[in-house]
């Protein structure tokens, strides 16, 4: 798994926070949303759930006014973007 070269440094530390062990506990849905958004396309839904689409998947997400993701989100976000080859250097 590689970073984009077109990433940048905000975005790649999002990206290897996701993929750190222990999994943190303050990854910023603002930061999440800009990565996702560099990787893919992100679509709020009228629920206010996201659909993250990162190369063929497609998944949803509820932020659910947290200002932090969860860490079964940051599980799930590992899966998405480990599946489509990205994930820190």
């Amino acid at each position: 798994m590689t970073e984009p070269e077109h990433l940048n440094d905000h975005h790649r530390d999002t990206l290897r926070e996701i993929f750190q062990h222990p999994t943190s506990h303050n990854i910023e849905w603002r930061a999440v949303r800009s990565l996702l958004g560099a990787v893919g396309s992100v679509t709020e839904q009228h629920d206010g759930k996201l659909a993250i689409t990162v190369g063929s998947q497609t998944e949803f997400f509820h932020p659910g006014g947290q200002k932090d993701v969860d860490v079964q989100t940051v599980v799930d976000l590992r899966h998405l973007l480990g599946t489509a080859g990205f994930g820190p250097e």
